[in-house]
C-alpha cells in the first residue's frame, strides 16, 4: 500500500521490501538528527498490522510463541517470535495489549501467512484474528518523544499505529525522517530485522533475541526444544556482528553480499547504512568460530567487527575443564 507521504516534495522511495515508503526526503543525516531529537517521525506504513481479540488471547499466544504473554499488562510493549518445530524463526512481532486486544506489527508481506497459521490454531478458544493493515499505518518516533497520538491510535513503545486515513497529518505536523535514517539507527542499536539479519536457518540465540523476544523460563511452545538445547548444552552455529565499514569506499554492501575472512566465505551482510556520526555501518551474520578481532570483507568492503552475540553464547552449564578437553 503506497504511502501518501511519498508525494512529499523531495521524497525518494526506499528499496524493496520498503518501496512503498520514503527512504529519505533529501538529507538523510539531518533526518537522523531530527529523529533522535524527537522532532521527526518515520513513516513505516508498509509494515503490516494484526489485531487479536477475545478473552483467551494472551494465554493462547503464550502457548504458541516464545515470549511470556499470559500475564502481559495493558500498555506494556514487547516482542515475540513464532518458531518452527526445529526452533528456526518464522515470524517476529512487536506488540502491545490494550486491555481488549493484542496489536502487533510485522514485516511487509508476512501478515497473510501469520493470520492463516493463527486461524488454524484457534480450535475452540475465544479469540478473533484480523489483518487490519488496510486500516492502520505504523509510524515511529524516538523513544521518549512527547507526542499526542490521535484518537483511535495504538502506541507500542516508540511506534504508533495510526488510523491510516490520518497518516498524511504526520502526528500533528511533525517533520519527516526517511527509512534510511531509521535503519541507520537500528543498525547502531544492534537490533536485527527479520528477513535481513535472518534467513531460513536462523535460531533466536544467533541474533540476540533471547530476552527481548524470548523468555527462557516460560512453558512449552513450538521450537522450545532447540532453544533449551542450545541454551543448556551448546552454542549457536552463527553470531550477529556489528561492522564498521571502510569509509573510503563509495558504495555500501548490499543485503546478502558475502562476508569473507582470509578469502573464505564466513557469512552474509544483513543491513548496511550510513550513520550520521559513525559513518558506514552494517549488521552481518557470521560463523561463530570467526575470531572476534579479525578484519572481514563485507561485499568486498573492509570491515572491523564489534561483538553483538558473543561466540560463547548459549551454553549454560559448568563442565569440569578436564572433562571438556576429553569431549571436544
Amino acid at each position: 500500500m503506497r504511502s501518501p507521504l511519498l508525494d512529499t516534495p523531495g521524497a525518494v522511495a526506499a528499496e524493496a521490501p520498503d518501496a512503498d515508503v520514503a527512504g529519505h526526503y533529501g538529507d538523510p543525516f539531518a533526518e537522523q538528527r531530527a529523529f533522535l531529537a524527537g522532532e521527526a517521525m518515520v513513516d513505516r506504513s508498509n509494515r503490516e498490522v494484526v489485531r487479536i481479540s477475545g478473552p483467551d488471547r494472551l494465554s493462547w499466544l503464550n502457548d504458541l510463541t516464545s515470549q511470556k504473554l499470559n500475564d502481559l499488562k495493558p500498555g506494556v510493549p514487547t516482542q515475540t517470535l513464532f518458531l518452527d518445530a526445529q526452533g528456526r524463526v518464522e515470524h517476529h512481532l512487536t506488540l502491545v495489549d490494550d486491555g481488549e486486544a493484542v496489536w502487533a506489527h510485522v514485516e511487509p508481506g508476512t501478515s497473510a501467512e501469520l493470520v492463516a497459521f493463527l486461524e488454524k490454531m484457534r480450535f475452540m478458544l475465544r479469540v478473533e484474528i484480523a489483518d487490519v493493515t488496510g486500516d492502520y499505518a505504523v509510524v515511529s518516533v524516538a523513544e521518549g518523544t512527547p507526542v499526542t497520538p490521535p484518537e483511535g491510535s495504538v502506541v507500542i513503545g516508540g511506534d504508533v499505529l495510526l488510523p491510516r486515513a490520518l497518516l498524511a497529518d504526520r502526528l500533528g505536523g511533525m517533520a519527516l525522517a526517511g527509512l534510511w535514517a531509521y535503519e541507520a539507527l537500528r543498525i547502531e542499536d544492534h537490533r536485527p530485522r527479520l528477513g535481513f539479519e535472518t534467513d531460513h536457518k536462523t535460531i533466536p540465540h544467533e541474533v540476540g533475541w533471547i530476552g527481548p523476544a524470548l523468555h527462557l523460563g516460560k512453558g512449552c511452545y513450538r521450537g522450545q526444544e532447540t532453544v533449551a538445547r542450545v541454551h543448556n548444552l551448546g552454542h549457536p552455529p552463527r553470531r550477529l556482528v556489528f561492522l564498521h565499514l571502510d569509509g573510503s569506499v563509495d558504495t555500501l554492501p548490499r543485503h546478502g553480499d558475502p562476508v569473507t575472512h582470509d578469502g573464505a566465505e564466513v557469512g552474509f551482510v544483513g543491513s548496511a547504512a550510513r550513520h550520521h556520526e559513525l559513518g558506514p555501518v552494517a549488521l552481518a551474520m557470521v560463523k561463530r568460530t570467526v575470531p572476534v578481532d579479525a578484519t572481514l570483507q563485507a561485499g568486498g568492503v573492509a570491515a572491523a567487527q564489534e561483538v553483538v552475540v558473543p561466540p560463547d553464547a548459549g551454553r549454560n552449564v559448568t563442565i569440569d575443564p578436564a572433562l571438556r578437553r576429553r569431549i571436544r
